[in-house]
């Protein structure tokens, strides 16, 4: 076991993983930080992801937890009280940058990453137990990490040979373990943009920013809001990949793209967001004004798949959401536990000995746990399925974010009126908690209407999921509710079914 709860090449993860270079075709050889990465081999993979139905978590993966708990608590930890009540955005996501450097070069902030390419190659399900123990410290940071899957996945899942070597590899063999990458999907609201009906069948509606070839390059115009990072300067990330409309004729199942956008592109401006949850990491708005992106970023499996890119990916990240809310959930109980127990209210007894408390204790911790378990059913199943969960990944969002904000709140009606005061934490745990329902893919907004979608289908197969059968999603499922039906023909089926 590790005594040091710092990450060196001197701890657990000099058992747990082995040295290796950045990349094998580096002349020079070096090594990144510490030079470890989240590692494994195929045959682990394939044995932790094939769950035991005990769910017992493997000795290889306990490790795993306790070295993202390590850093958690001994990185991660001193720098957030700080960040998340700095009132400039900016500065309170700088001040995350000495944790993040320790993270990278731990492995951990691209550990969701393909291993072929510098990666740490963990599974979904290993990558989730990682995750709850950073989202119980703060999940803001684990966004910032999150997203460099966003931002860096599709172009695994969608991209070519080269374009995996050139963005990922870059990604991975950062020699200051700064890198960021973004996912620049969402559009700000008014008029017809947005981001819930980016798969209107309407060319006019959902996604406004444009791609306009031009020769070798494309000429991109809009504006996005939302996306993942501002960059630690505000210049923006090294890479993002944003959903972008090439074809202005078709609707949102046709007309859009992935593209990949370096940072340093003239005609883009970023603007930090400022947020009443997740401080500790950035949110941008972002303006793009006739900026010159070469095609060669075009990711070719995204062409005119843009939808399918913004589904998988709200997918993917769909168990990481909800464990961030069961690591939120986690350490409101524990609070509040502990308080219940050194606290009277002014009775001879601690409030626990009571029995609304410890009946109300005893749902949440239950609710902790099932959340938990579904949050790893998830992962496993995108483990299974070639990291496809258009469907379960969206149930389990909806269901664990929203219980676990549930949970966070009845912890401070347990707690009572102290819950209010800044020497506890429960205020941050609430704004954290209210943050993940509503975005990720807000629950409302995308994830309800993809199982809508899914299970409105004349050949969906209601035992699927439970017999762990592979939920294959099609554009035929998209766009359900986007646009109302005409009223005469509403009229025309209910005067049929009378």
């Amino acid at each position: 076991m590790c005594a040091s709860r710092y990450l060196n090449s001197n701890n657990c993860l000099n058992y747990l993983l082995p040295p290796i270079r950045v990349r094998e075709d580096d002349a020079r050889g070096r090594q990144i930080g510490r030079g470890f990465r989240f590692q494994t081999t195929e045959t682990r993979i394939q044995r932790r992801t094939c769950m035991a139905i005990d769910f017992t978590m493997s000795a290889e993966q306990r490790k795993i937890q306790k070295m993202a708990r390590d850093f958690s608590e001994g990185v991660l930890a001193p720098v957030i009280p700080a960040a998340d009540k700095e009132p400039d955005p900016m500065l309170a996501y700088q001040m995350t940058k000495g944790a993040y450097v320790e993270a990278y070069k731990a492995g951990i902030a691209m550990a969701m990453l393909p291993k072929e390419y510098g990666g740490g190659g963990l599974s979904c399900l290993d990558f989730v137990i990682a995750a709850e123990e950073i989202c119980a410290v703060d999940p803001g940071f684990a966004c910032t990490v999150l997203c460099n899957g966003l931002g860096l996945m599709p172009v695994s899942w969608y991209g070519t040979e080269e374009q995996k070597k050139r963005f990922i590899g870059a990604a991975t063999s950062d020699p200051t373990g700064t890198y960021l990458s973004a996912w620049t999907a969402g559009e700000p609201p008014g008029g017809t943009g947005g981001t819930a009906n980016f798969d209107s069948p309407q060319p006019k509606a959902g996604i406004g920013m444009t791609a306009v070839r031009d020769g070798d390059y494309f000429i991109i115009n809009g504006k996005k809001k939302w996306s993942s990072s501002a960059g630690w300067d505000g210049l923006g990330t090294n890479t993002q990949t944003a959903i972008i409309r090439t074809d202005t004729t078709v609707g949102g199942t046709e007309g859009l793209s992935a593209i990949v956008i370096e940072r340093g592109t003239p005609g883009i401006t970023w603007t930090f967001l400022d947020k009443e949850g997740h401080r500790t990491t950035s949110n941008a708005f972002i303006v793009f004004k006739d900026a010159r992106v070469p095609v060669d970023n075009l990711l070719p499996g995204a062409q005119g798949n843009g939808d399918f890119v913004i589904n998988r990916n709200f997918a993917w990240s769909g168990p990481v959401a909800a464990i961030a809310a069961v690591g939120v959930a986690r350490a409101a109980y524990e609070d509040a536990l502990k308080f219940l127990k050194k606290n009277t209210a002014g009775s001879l007894n601690p409030i626990i000995r009571f029995q609304n408390a410890g009946y109300v204790m005893g749902d949440i911790a239950a609710k902790i746990e099932s959340a938990r378990y579904f949050s790893w059913r998830a992962a496993d199943y995108l483990d299974k399925h070639s990291q496809h969960a258009e469907l379960l990944g969206a149930m389990c969002k909806i269901n664990v974010t929203e219980t676990m904000f549930e949970c966070v709140y009845k912890c401070m009606q347990i707690v009572g009126v102290n819950s209010l005061s800044t020497e506890f934490k429960f205020g941050k745990y609430l704004r954290e908690a209210a943050v993940l329902p509503i975005y990720d893919g807000g629950n409302m907004g995308m994830q309800r209407r993809r199982v809508h979608g899914v299970i409105a289908d004349e050949d969906f197969n209601p035992r699927a999921i439970m017999d762990d059968d592979f939920v294959k999603f099609e554009k035929s499922m998209e766009a359900i509710g986007t646009v109302a039906d005409p009223l005469s023909k509403s009229r025309g089926i209910m005067q049929a079914a009378e």
